[in-house]
């Protein structure tokens, strides 16, 4: 996988120095939903992304999400995040980060996140190890969820989503030392990765938001699953990750809470 793992690297920093350079700086912004926004350096930044894909992988398939999926007969598929982050970036608010991610028959085999602006690169392959700059990085030491840093998002219309993700953030706050929502599940689950965080949730995501970010908190020493534990995929739009101490205790929050907030729903509709 090293051949894999230093071309996402390159590529990903390429992406970065683009955002990185148009940052601050006025630039088109339309809607793709009714919040949902796209610029114009999003699809600068996974043009060229899309370009170096395929003129060194011509036959890998690609997934990215501005341009979708550009289907082949390949074991090898490439999910690719531009801009995670784009309503931080279009506000200038500094969190947003480049996620590129590389399936071999449907396992994620190399996971890269890079934050251009601390210029701090984000990368594992699998059975390898995660790195931050190349050097080695591990989940946190943190064993309960009272002393846990967790970190999560929510839907870009939360007003509109029927899965809003309050009452999983309204447990959380009862049990957890505090929480953090900061606008980029790709750069959150490489926190996790680092020991920054200690756990993460979310819903409603999409497989370029979570499958880079999910290898590098498994091969930093932590777990993946989703909400009811069973294994992760990024196709499946749920998510919670660890470091693993405190995943059982994560899991049991979330499943009574969704439980809760379905007997409110159910009470609301008789």
């Amino acid at each position: 996988m090293n051949q894999f793992l230093s071309f996402a690297e390159a590529i990903a920093r390429e992406a970065g120095a683009i955002l990185r350079d148009r940052f601050g700086t006025t630039f088109a912004v339309r809607h793709k939903g009714r919040i949902d926004l796209v610029t114009e350096v999003d699809v600068l930044a996974e043009r060229h992304i899309h370009d170096r894909i395929r003129a060194q992988f011509p036959d890998h398939e690609l997934l990215a999400e501005e341009g979708g999926l550009t289907q082949t007969v390949s074991d090898f598929r490439w999910i690719v995040d531009p801009l995670d982050g784009t309503t931080n970036y279009a506000h200038g608010y500094p969190f947003f980060s480049v996620a590129i991610a590389l399936e071999h028959r449907q396992e994620t085999v190399v996971g890269v996140v890079y934050d251009p602006l601390r210029d701090e690169l984000f990368s594992a392959a699998k059975g390898q190890g995660a790195c931050c700059n190349h050097r080695p990085i591990q989940v946190s030491a943190v064993d309960t969820l009272e002393q846990a840093l967790l970190v999560t998002g929510f839907p870009y219309n939360v007003k509109a989503s029927p899965q809003k993700n309050l009452d999983h953030f309204s447990a959380f706050l009862d049990v957890a030392q505090a929480i953090r929502r900061d606008g980029s599940a790709a750069l959150d689950l490489a926190y996790v990765a680092a020991g920054r965080f200690d756990g993460f949730w979310e819903l409603n995501l999409s497989p370029w938001d979570m499958a880079a970010g999910s290898l590098l908190v498994t091969e930093a020493g932590g777990r993946v699953t989703a909400f009811d534990g069973q294994p992760f995929s990024p196709y499946v739009a749920e998510i919670v990750a660890s470091n693993g101490r405190i995943h059982d205790a994560m899991g049991q929050v979330l499943m009574a809470s969704g439980q809760t907030a379905m007997r409110a729903v159910q009470r609301g509709s008789v």
